[in-house]
């Protein structure tokens, strides 16, 4: 896929955080300021599927304050897990990759302080840690009820018919290692949310630990949700994809 891809290169952070980016216009410059103010040696890469809200124009007067800021702007709305794809494939082209690539909704459902926790869980073999609304002490704020059984009921498919023993396979907020991504990103092709259980497989079919820890998952204030019908199937299509082929 073409992109526009904007910023300095020459970037050199511990950690590289994703935020995919659609109509976020109302949240992305307090979230960034909110990541820069925080403990770490990071760098930010916003992948915009074009905003018609200038979410991008936003991120593009941000990176005239921050210089560690990369801009991918892509042509049209294309899919979270090639968002999520093209963000590990640039961090890890860059001439100094990040230790760690953290991934994040970009409209406050992840709290930007609890990266400190998923990276201090990081630790030697380990390839995910995934901040779990599930686990114990994992919690949802503000999710009306068909969501949630949504939501669970996603977790309940993969846990039994693909086989992962995980409280919350379907999480957005992760850490991942770049040992395991340079291992893993000739295998990660969905187009959807399902790249989330497919990192997960990859990790454990390459011999990587994956670990839970617990986070509060906040429903979004501003904007509305992203997840469609489409999503869903395809959803549904990769899990009965992965158990046809074993």
């Amino acid at each position: 896929m073409s992109y526009q891809l904007t910023g300095d290169l020459g970037v050199n952070s511990e950690v590289g955080v994703i935020l995919p980016t659609y109509r976020e216009a109302e949240n992305i410059e307090k979230l960034i300021a909110e990541i820069e103010n925080l403990p770490l040696n990071a760098s930010i890469l916003v992948i915009d599927d074009s905003s018609p809200d200038k979410t991008a124009e936003i991120v593009k007067d941000l990176q005239k304050k921050y210089d560690n800021i990369l801009l991918c702007v892509r042509p049209r709305k294309s899919g979270f897990g090639t968002a999520i794809t093209d963000g590990f494939k640039i961090l890890l082209s860059l001439k100094i990759s990040p230790r760690f690539i953290v991934t994040m909704d970009a409209d406050y459902s992840h709290d930007p302080k609890a990266m400190l926790q998923l990276l201090s869980n990081m630790q030697s073999g380990c390839g995910i840690v995934i901040g779990s609304r599930y686990c114990r002490g994992g919690k949802i704020a503000g999710w009306p009820y068909a969501r949630k059984i949504i939501s669970r009921a996603a977790n309940i498919v993969a846990k039994s018919i693909v086989g992962l023993k995980l409280n919350d396979c379907t999480s957005g907020f992760r850490c991942y290692s770049t040992h395991f991504l340079k291992e893993a990103i000739g295998s990660l092709h969905c187009q959807t949310y399902e790249i989330q259980i497919e990192t997960v497989r990859q990790a454990l079919l390459k011999g990587f630990g994956v670990k839970e820890v617990p986070i509060l998952f906040v429903n979004r204030k501003r904007g509305k949700s992203k997840l469609t019908l489409t999503e869903i199937q395809s959803y549904i299509s990769y899990v009965l994809k992965t158990v046809a082929h074993g």
